[in-house]
């Protein structure tokens, strides 16, 4: 097994959440926004898979609004991908893109709780793929199993797993309360220990356990750098709409004068709002493991 760091690869940031059972249409902005700001990262992710022969089924488990279908298909011009959530909303969003596309031929796309004892019939896929999806399931020993079952021999699984929620601001920002977004990040932090106890997992044994074969995996770096232009308006829009839900997981741990400031931040029409500012960046860590069946 290797390990490497980079900082040109990534995937989007968070797709969308396996385990829930509700929609919104701030988390398909997010998404959709996610995949614009990291799209050249994750095409070199997807360019890095370790594939023995270029796959014809894959599976997206988790997929959101497609950043990662979209992502493969363009990678596997002569895949087929079953696109999977528990969202229907995102996934009406994620078949109005492959309309758009004209690849509407090439994508099916199964509502389903990936936390059900049964899973439905997801055919035998030559890859699987699951971004930030893993943690959010209840039982993930048992769902590693269920993908090693799923499988086609010699077929690989690909988790990528992010470290933490995404950094933005400098930490020298705001200038009344330096450092707030670490303060938001530690108070995060202790809401997802209790809530979401499987994020920041190391998932190799948990592979290896289910049977998998673990061939590489990366730990990769993302910094956008400052931008400006429209690639600057589109990392606000995501900053601001990721701090908006972030501040609802630690709006009662933060210090009124925190909050406050938090409010600033996040006031589109106020002197100190996220979209004003030209500091704005994208930092983000995220780990990819590449497994194998191999029997």
């Amino acid at each position: 097994m290797t390990h490497a760091h980079s900082h040109t690869h990534d995937s989007h940031t968070h797709d969308s959440h396996t385990h829930d059972s509700h929609d919104s249409h701030g988390e398909a902005e997010i998404l959709d926004l996610d995949a614009q700001v990291l799209a050249e990262h994750l095409t070199a992710l997807t360019g890095w898979l370790p594939v023995q022969a270029p796959p014809r089924r894959i599976v997206d488990l988790g997929c959101g609004t497609g950043t990662g279908t979209f992502a493969l298909l363009d990678r596997f011009p002569e895949a087929h991908i079953t696109a999977v959530d528990t969202s229907a909303a995102h996934l009406q969003r994620l078949r109005e893109k492959a309309c758009a596309r004209g690849a509407e031929g090439r994508v099916r796309t199964v509502q389903a709780d990936l936390d059900a004892a049964d899973w439905p019939d997801l055919g035998f896929p030559d890859l699987v793929w699951a971004s930030a999806s893993m943690h959010h399931m209840a039982d993930p020993d048992r769902a590693l199993k269920a993908v090693h079952d799923l499988l086609a021999p010699g077929g690989l699984f690909v988790v990528v797993e992010l470290s933490g929620f995404p950094r933005f601001l400098p930490g020298t920002a705001p200038e009344d309360r330096p450092g707030l977004e670490e303060r938001c990040h530690e108070a995060s932090d202790r809401f997802h220990a209790e809530h979401v106890p499987h994020r920041g997992a190391d998932w190799g044994p948990k592979l290896t356990g289910a049977g998998f074969t673990v061939e590489d995996e990366r730990t990769i770096t993302v910094d956008t750098g400052t931008t400006d232009g429209s690639r600057g308006e589109a990392v606000g829009a995501y900053a601001l709409g990721s701090l908006r839900r972030l501040r609802h997981s630690v709006a009662g741990a933060l210090a009124p004068e925190d909050l406050a400031a938090l409010d600033r931040l996040l006031d589109t029409e106020g002197p100190g709002s996220l979209l004003r500012r030209d500091d704005l960046a994208v930092r983000t860590e995220r780990t990819v493991w590449a497994a194998r069946r191999t029997g």
